[in-house]
């Protein structure tokens, strides 16, 4: 299908970025990558009359290091996440996280700022910044201001930007040296959204999970930070009996969609298995 009409933005600053996003509101939309809004324009479930294209505003792109939290440009791509040395050492997960992120093609495009900032629920960083927690830079009219991660998504395409806002930097706290971590994601074929995916981050102390946290992936309206999962395994050494309890405590708060990749069951009991997978691999690599 064809989108509608609009009018095309290519601003070369973040300060008239905003100026044109908060002049027109909601009739306004940020172009990063393209994966998720373009799609939803064809199909005309979104209609924005102006588009605000990102790629030529300066300062948006690039991955960096403050002190012990790793800052990484809105406009950086999947690709680039994959070929930074910086990301490799400190934050492998978000490595193999944006390796299953579509294809080549997709990673080579879409930026990890769109990933984050559409509230699409199929998107894999979105749980993987609340398992790290991360926080976004949200730079407005109004000045700038953090959101923690996880009080940024709202409802499905619904999260705390307000009109004219722009999501600029993520910001990660470096984990503990050591530490384990995996992102199990089950999908149809290549390219998919996740059926069901799961992210640990856990550390060992004396072979039991000394610290723990747990998101998911398209099990609900909105990722999930699973809290009571995570704390059924801390203290344990991960044996059969905690690991039940843990997928347990995900199942519990997840609330998936019935659509192609399976009925609602299904996919959380999927999902359940992606957090013991999750589980059992993140400790296997934690020293």
């Amino acid at each position: 299908m064809i989108p509608g009409q609009f009018t095309y933005h290519r601003p070369d600053n973040l300060a008239d970025a905003v100026k044109i996003l908060a002049s027109f509101g909601d009739e306004a939309r940020a172009l990063a990558g393209g994966h998720s809004l373009v799609p939803m324009m064809k199909l005309r479930l979104a209609s924005p009359a102006h588009l605000v294209d990102l790629h030529g505003v300066a300062g948006l792109k690039g991955i960096g290091r403050n002190g012990d939290t790793i800052v990484i440009g809105a406009m950086t791509t999947q690709h680039d996440l994959l070929a930074s040395a910086e990301i490799g050492a400190v934050l492998p997960i978000l490595h193999e996280t944006a390796a299953l992120i579509a294809d080549p093609q997709v990673r080579y495009r879409g930026t990890i700022g769109g990933n984050v900032a559409n509230g699409d629920p199929g998107n894999d960083m979105p749980a993987l910044m609340l398992t790290l927690g991360a926080s976004y830079k949200l730079e407005g009219p109004n000045g700038a201001r953090e959101v923690a991660a996880a009080d940024f998504y709202q409802g499905a395409y619904f999260t705390a930007l307000e009109p004219g806002e722009i999501l600029s930097t993520i910001s990660i706290p470096v984990p503990a040296a050591g530490h384990g971590y995996a992102y199990e994601k089950l999908k149809r074929k290549v390219g998919d959204y996740a059926t069901a995916a799961a992210a640990v981050v856990l550390t060992m102390v004396g072979g039991k999970v000394s610290t723990c946290a747990i998101g998911l992936t398209n099990l609900h309206e909105t990722p999930l930070l699973a809290t009571d999962a995570a704390n059924a395994v801390i203290g344990t050494s991960l044996d059969a009996a905690a690991l039940q309890a843990a997928a347990a405590a995900a199942v519990a708060i997840m609330s998936p969609a019935a659509d192609a990749r399976g009925p609602v069951e299904y996919r959380k009991h999927v999902g359940g298995i992606m957090v013991t997978r999750a589980l059992q691999r993140a400790a296997s690599r934690a020293a």
